[in-house]
């Protein structure tokens, strides 16, 4: 399957905003208030640039990122110690977990276990990347593919269950491929390439990440039973118990290096090329091919885009003029493509009349679905105590708290 990417982040066709006269946007960045939850203080800017310069003050870049970067790399290196790996490490071929790879063997001398989810929708120029960079660098790569049934059907549940949340299965799957090749291989370090300056966090409304809630999806809408949880091979199975038992009772750990890197994108791009062969797959999240189905959708019907909070995080980080960012959106995104969305359309055993009827259906959220959110919000102290001692993602209590609603 060969799939040209497309190489801007917008195409040429304009279409009709998601803000009108009606709607307040932040005086900052360009969030506004399509988003469920925004706030805005006196001086107008948002909640989630709130967010954003608090993690910046937690997170400081220059001397003291510096340090607690090599301090992170001390201490992968002495739990390490005897064994083949010192961690294992997210890749999708994009940009951020292609960068992240380099930066760890090359800046930092570590033997990290390359680890990639395979759903069935990879983008051909990011599996090439993937490869070719594990080459150069001399990292072993090891791709857990689902089971195409379940996979398959989780992607139809949730277009069924008509919530934004249309990549669920594919961010639990993620999740729980990581968490099971560092329980097999006895690692209690996991390196995710994300960056809140970069990317921003998703507001909750848009992408509420609970296992409870998956199963939940699955039991009305899905026909084909999900494998039972094992702690090596957990699937699609990552409810609180399991999150337990692997941030407490194996004691694994997720590092978000680019918090403490002085990461630009657009300077990236030339090394990765440079230094890995590495190509553009496209625009950010190509390395999915069913972020064209997730882009279209929520253009369309939930009335959603999702660049509002990655070029905010841009805006803040001073790597984008709100300017550029306020043209950008007035495009449609490059990612939607017509040939990829019928593609995944067609794998998914769909035809495109098939597809309409399915998410013609009125707009929900997750709250329309059994959940764990309840729950959470009583456990909102732990949570944050967890997110402080990077037992859980540190964005983990400001995703469930304070982005959105």
């Amino acid at each position: 399957m060969t799939v040209p990417p497309a190489q801007a982040d917008t195409n040429s066709a304009p279409f009709a905003s998601t803000t009108s006269v009606d709607v307040q946007r932040c005086s900052r960045c360009i969030m506004d208030t399509t988003v469920p939850g925004i706030r805005f203080d006196t001086n107008g800017e948002c909640n989630f640039c709130a967010v954003h310069d608090k993690m910046d003050r937690e997170n400081p870049l220059g001397p003291e990122g510096e340090r607690y970067v090599q301090e992170v790399a001390a201490e992968l290196k002495h739990l390490g110690r005897g064994k083949k790996y010192d961690c294992v490490l997210g890749v999708s071929g994009g940009r951020d977990s292609s960068f992240t790879l380099w930066y760890c063997v090359v800046k930092l001398g570590l033997r990290p276990l390359a680890v990639h989810f395979n759903d069935g929708f990879g983008n051909p120029v990011a599996g090439e990347n993937m490869v070719k960079a594990c080459r150069k660098l001399g990292v072993e790569l090891r791709t857990i593919t689902s089971d195409w049934r379940e996979s398959k059907d989780l992607k139809i549940a949730f277009l069924k269950a008509s919530t934004p949340d249309i990549e669920e299965g594919t961010d639990v799957g993620i999740a729980t491929a990581l968490y099971g090749v560092a329980a097999k291989e006895g690692l209690t370090r996991i390196i995710i390439g994300q960056s809140f300056r970069t990317e921003g966090i998703c507001p909750l409304s848009w992408n509420y990440l609970d296992g409870k809630y998956l199963k939940a999806v699955h039991r009305q809408f899905g026909t084909v039973p999900l494998r039972k949880w094992t702690p090596n091979d957990p699937g699609f199975n990552l409810d609180l118990k399991e999150m337990f038992y692997y941030s407490v009772i194996r004691g694994i750990r997720t590092v978000t290096l680019l918090y403490h890197v002085p990461y630009v994108r657009a300077e990236a791009d030339e090394l990765l090329q440079r230094e890995l062969d590495w190509v553009n797959p496209g625009a950010h999240y190509f390395d999915d091919l069913y972020q064209s189905v997730i882009y279209y959708l929520n253009r369309t019907k939930f009335n959603i885009d999702r660049r509002l909070f990655n070029y905010s995080a841009l805006v803040r980080s001073g790597q984008m003029t709100r300017d550029e960012a306020l043209e950008r959106c007035k495009h449609v995104n490059a990612i939607e493509d017509e040939k990829v969305i019928n593609l995944c359309i067609k794998r998914l055993g769909l035809t495109r009349e098939e597809f309409e009827q399915i998410v013609a259906a009125p707009v929900k959220t997750f709250r329309d679905y059994p959940n764990n959110y309840a729950l959470i919000r009583l456990l909102r102290w732990p949570i944050k105590v967890a997110s402080k001692l990077r037992l859980l993602p540190e964005s983990a209590y400001d995703k469930y708290f304070n982005c959105g609603t």
